[in-house]
């Protein structure tokens, strides 16, 4: 399956919301993926996506709500403001969608929960999945046009009566702060935190003790990892289950070197943008050692959906964004504190106290098979119950991410089945046993 960047609609040009006033800069990590989203969507109220100037204390609160129209989804959705506390401790407000089902429960026991990590949909703030969840499958936008790639897997949960709480993630749509990505800390606390402020939206069938699972693919297969990981010591009175951790990017150090020159390596843009917003002290080493062509690619694509990234930066080099011509990875590599911050990313060094699926392409070519095989690896070290499942291709698709995305479609049946018996008390098995042998 050959994915082709959407066609872009000549629109007048966006203005930017305004952000926080830290500078914007890039790296990292390809997390993301699925080639083609651009999002802002008419009917998101933007006064909805401003914080407040004080947040409640618990994490998961509630700190606004509004009801929310889904052209093409099986639900009532709400969209929620929620509070979680990101890597460096602070308060922070995230967006989220909750979707109550109108389709009966199909399984046995209380209806469940799905905390739904989806995979990159950008930086810009009218990228945030609450606002392209709006738009439908395909939508057009003041960027481009929007397509709504998480959709059919919501609604598969839907459909058989699971509840859905999709967060936006960290600084994605609003208005305060920039989107930080693939942080581990502040992705896993907005899966966790969504599922906690779920039980509170009212008119929810969904409880403080029904059934958790997380599910993501990409990036968010590493914001789902992270979320198991974290769960038993940040959100241990969660009922949660079991985690379905799709091409997870638990190294991001050998992420961002596979995904460079590929059709996403604005993807590390995203990344290092949303690292300087955590680490601002990063700022001037970016200035260093970033050209003006650094500069102004990743002030660009600190505003951008997926599809207008790829436009932009398909097939591209960091190498030219340097001033020493050296790709992002290597400039990082020679930078004490910022490979630091690189390796304090790593997901696999915590255990998670539930079972884990882990998906990935043998030849993926945005975030590389190896490092997931590893994070498997990790978890069975330290006795984690791990179905770890490598999707055999026999070729490579040289940066296109065809093989990156081919898993998710070809095992997305059975990692929906396996999440679902999860959340239905059903014993998972390991296969931890066979990783050796095991491609």
């Amino acid at each position: 399956m050959l994915i082709r960047p959407p066609v872009p609609l000549h629109f007048p040009e966006e203005v930017p919301v305004p952000r926080s006033s830290r500078p914007v800069v890039g790296s990292a990590v390809a997390a993301g993926l699925l080639a083609l989203v651009a999002a802002p969507s008419a009917f998101a109220s933007a006064a909805f996506y401003t914080p407040p100037s004080s947040l409640p204390s618990a994490n998961g609160a509630l700190v606004k709500t509004e009801p929310q129209g889904l052209n093409a989804t099986p639900g009532k959705a709400t969209r929620i403001m929620y509070k979680s506390t990101d890597s460096t401790g602070s308060p922070v407000a995230v967006i989220g969608t909750y979707i109550e089902p109108t389709a009966k429960y199909a399984g046995s026991g209380p209806r469940p929960l799905i905390a739904y990590a989806e995979g990159t949909q950008g930086q810009g703030d009218s990228c945030a999945p609450s606002k392209s969840l709006e738009s439908g499958y395909l939508g057009g936008t003041i960027g481009g046009v929007s397509i709504g790639y998480e959709i059919p897997n919501i609604n598969g949960l839907l459909e058989k009566g699971v509840a859905v709480v999709v967060t936006d993630y960290v600084g994605l749509g609003t208005t305060n702060r920039v989107h930080t990505y693939v942080n581990r800390l502040d992705q896993g606390r907005a899966v966790l935190d969504a599922a906690r402020a779920a039980s509170k939206v009212s008119g929810a069938s969904v409880t403080s003790s029904s059934p958790v699972g997380a599910y993501g693919y990409s990036q968010g297969g590493g914001a789902a990892a992270s979320a198991a990981e974290l769960q038993p010591t940040y959100a241990p009175e969660l009922n949660l289950k079991g985690a379905f951790a799709g091409a997870p990017p638990a190294d991001l150090g050998a992420t961002m070197t596979k995904a460079d020159g590929t059709i996403l390596t604005a993807v590390i843009g995203y990344a290092i943008n949303g690292f300087v917003e955590s680490y601002p002290s990063l700022r001037t080493i970016l200035d260093r050692e970033t050209n003006q062509a650094g500069k102004d690619a990743l002030k660009q694509i600190s505003t951008q959906c997926t599809a207008d990234s790829i436009f932009s930066f398909a097939t591209k080099k960091t190498s030219t964004w340097t001033t020493s011509g050296k790709s992002i990875t290597e400039v990082v590599a020679g930078i004490p504190e910022a490979q630091a911050i690189i390796d304090e990313q790593r997901i696999g060094k915590l255990k998670p106290k539930v079972p884990v699926r882990i998906v990935t392409g043998t030849q993926d070519d945005i975030v590389p098979h190896g490092q997931a095989k590893q994070l498997a690896k990790d978890w069975c070290s330290k006795g984690v119950t791990v179905n770890y499942t490598p999707v055999i291709q026999a070729f490579g698709t040289n940066g296109t991410a065809v093989n990156h995305l081919q898993p998710m479609i070809a095992e997305n049946g059975n990692s929906q089945k396996w999440i679902l018996d999860r959340l239905a008390g059903i014993g998972a098995g390991s296969n931890c046993f066979a990783l050796p042998v095991l491609p």
